[in-house]
C-alpha cells in the first residue's frame, strides 16, 4: 500500500515531512487538509492522536509529527540521501539542531504569527515582544554555528535542514533576519535553491493571501 501523508501545502510542518519526500523522489499520496477534501478530513480525524498534522501513513501503521515522520522514511523507505547519519554521535547533533529549529525558531514565529490571528482585544503584546527576542538569540547563535558549513549538521543535507527550511522561510517573513547575520542569510538562500525546498515554495504560493502578517514580495 502507498505511503499517505496528511497536511496542508502552507503548512510549516508539512513542508518539513514533505521535503524528506521530495529529498528522496519518494511515492506517496499527499491527503491535503481543507474544506474542498473533506473526505481526507474524515479520514485524518479517525487517524491522528491529537488532530495535529503532518501525519504519515504506511498501511495500518500511523505515524505523527514530522520529526518522527522523517526519522521513519530514513529507516522505513531510505533513499540516496540519509537524512539521518549512521554515525551515533553525528546523528546526536542532527537531532539537536532539528529541535532547535522546531522550538527556537518555528516557535516563536507561530506565536507571532498566532498573535495576529486574534482578535485585536485578545492579543499579547507582551508574548509577541518576548517571541521577538527569542528569534534574534536564534539567529545570532545559529550564525555563529553555520559559519563554514553548507548544510546545518555539516553533514550533508539532513533532518535538521528539513526543520530549518520551512523555520527560517517563515520566520524571515515575520521577524526579519538582520543583514549583520550574513551567514545565515546566506544559508536561508541556499535551503531555498534546494529542489525538494523549492518544490514546497511552488506549492504553497496560491495560500499566501492568508498569511495574517501580509506575505512579502519576495520569495
Amino acid at each position: 500500500m502507498a505511503l499517505e501523508l496528511f497536511g496542508h501545502p502552507f503548512s510549516s510542518y508539512t513542508w518539513k515531512a514533505l521535503i524528506a519526500l521530495y529529498e528522496n523522489d519518494t511515492s506517496f499520496a499527499f491527503r491535503q487538509l481543507d474544506p474542498d477534501h473533506a473526505e481526507n478530513g474524515t479520514a485524518f480525524a479517525a487517524l491522528s492522536p491529537m488532530g495535529k498534522f503532518p501525519l504519515l501513513t504506511d498501511g495500518d501503521l500511523v505515524v505523527a509529527e514530522a520529526t518522527a515522520i522523517i526519522e521513519y522514511l530514513d529507516a522505513a523507505h531510505p533513499g540516496a540521501t540519509r537524512l539521518l547519519p549512521g554515525d551515533a554521535l553525528a546523528a546526536a547533533e542532527v537531532r539537536m539542531l532539528d529541535r532547535l529549529f522546531d522550538n527556537y525558531v518555528m516557535t516563536p514565529m507561530q506565536k507571532i504569527v498566532g498573535d495576529a490571528l486574534r482578535p485585536e482585544g485578545d492579543r499579547d503584546p507582551y508574548g509577541v515582544e518576548q517571541a521577538r527576542a527569542g528569534l534574534d538569540r536564534a539567529y545570532a547563535w545559529l550564525d555563529r554555528a553555520l559559519a563554514g558549513r553548507e548544510w546545518a549538521a555539516g553533514v550533508g543535507f539532513t533532518l535538521a535542514d528539513c526543520a530549518a527550511g520551512p523555520s527560517l522561510f517563515y520566520a524571515d517573513w515575520t521577524h526579519p533576519i538582520d543583514a549583520q547575520h550574513a551567514t545565515l542569510k546566506a544559508y536561508r538562500a541556499r535551503l531555498l535553491a534546494r529542489p525538494s525546498i523549492s518544490r514546497c515554495v511552488e506549492e504553497a504560493r496560491p495560500y499566501r493571501p492568508f498569511f495574517p502578517l501580509g506575505a512579502p514580495d519576495r520569495d
